[in-house]
């Protein structure tokens, strides 16, 4: 492949085909309460064996809509009780820059579906006990506090640092990582598909596409919402991580999925093709397959 460096920007030829990324493997459910169940026993295997093999995992999440119905499969018996989830450090794929206590925050969701912080922090329910009273749910899973690893874009805003920072200071924090052809090695990245084919937040014709960083901040888009600044790790993670799960569902995704798994490879126009690999699940419902092998 022919290349050249400008400053931390890799630059490709034109006419440079995509390399061979392999096919994932590509599994059809019901409805979306089928693809959210089987991502979450998928999760919970590869946290399983990866705390088995190694003593930890380190898994890079989502936000927006995709990963609501997973928490809530994995908060509950009986996948809360198949992963030692005190060995699993939970990191973000990109992150709206905004608080995270923000409505539109990646990490909102988690809190307060996956790790239910209220309840094992005292703030509702007995505290100490996890049992959440004023809403009647259980806690959520335990993964404790020095495992959660947001970007810091709280602090990035408090101290108006800005999201350059925030990112330069979240690819230093995933240096404890391994290491492997340059890029950090997550067991597990989880992925949802935008309306335009972007992956993480890495939009078609996205300088974070060419780019040597770890983590990039990324100006607000104005053709998806929300139209909020980003941070972002770099789609290159995908190159190194042990497992890759994707998962997409309803009837509006039909035509990006279709145009995704068609013959044209072009990851520059649809990101997510990069996530179209060997080492990759694609999970996806009867509605949102609806259009692949005939785009």
């Amino acid at each position: 492949m022919d290349d050249q460096t400008l400053g931390n920007v890799r630059t490709y030829e034109a006419s440079t085909p995509p390399p061979d990324l392999g096919e994932p493997e590509l599994l059809i459910e019901r409805d979306p309460e089928a693809v959210a169940q089987a991502a979450a026993d998928r999760i919970a295997d590869v946290l399983g064996s990866s705390i088995k093999d190694q003593g930890r995992a380190d898994w890079a999440t989502t936000g927006g809509s995709t990963p609501l119905g997973i928490y809530q499969r994995l908060a509950v018996p009986p996948l809360r009780m198949r992963v030692p989830w005190d060995s699993v450090h939970l990191w973000w794929g990109d992150d709206r820059y905004v608080p995270r206590d923000h409505p539109l925050s990646n990490v909102l969701v988690a809190e307060e579906v996956l790790l239910a912080a209220s309840a094992r922090g005292g703030l509702s329910g007995w505290g100490e006990s996890g049992i959440d009273v004023d809403i009647g749910r259980d806690p959520g899973v335990d993964i404790p506090a020095a495992n959660v690893h947001p970007f810091p874009c709280g602090e990035a805003i408090g101290e108006g640092y800005g999201p350059d920072w925030c990112a330069l200071s979240y690819a230093a924090r995933i240096r404890q990582l391994p290491i492997e052809k340059g890029w950090p090695v997550f067991d597990l990245v989880l992925l949802g598909v935008g309306p335009d084919g972007h992956i993480l937040s890495v939009f078609p014709d996205s300088p974070a596409l060419a780019s040597t960083e770890w983590a990039l901040a990324i100006p607000a888009p104005s053709h998806v919402e929300p139209h909020v600044a980003r941070v972002t790790l770099n789609p290159a993670i995908l190159e190194v991580a042990r497992s890759i799960i994707v998962v997409a569902h309803g009837s509006t995704k039909a035509d990006i999925i279709g145009a995704i798994f068609g013959e044209q490879r072009d990851p520059r126009r649809w990101p997510a093709q990069l996530a179209r690999r060997r080492r990759a699940t694609w999970l996806l419902d009867e509605a949102a397959a609806s259009r692949v092998g005939k785009a």
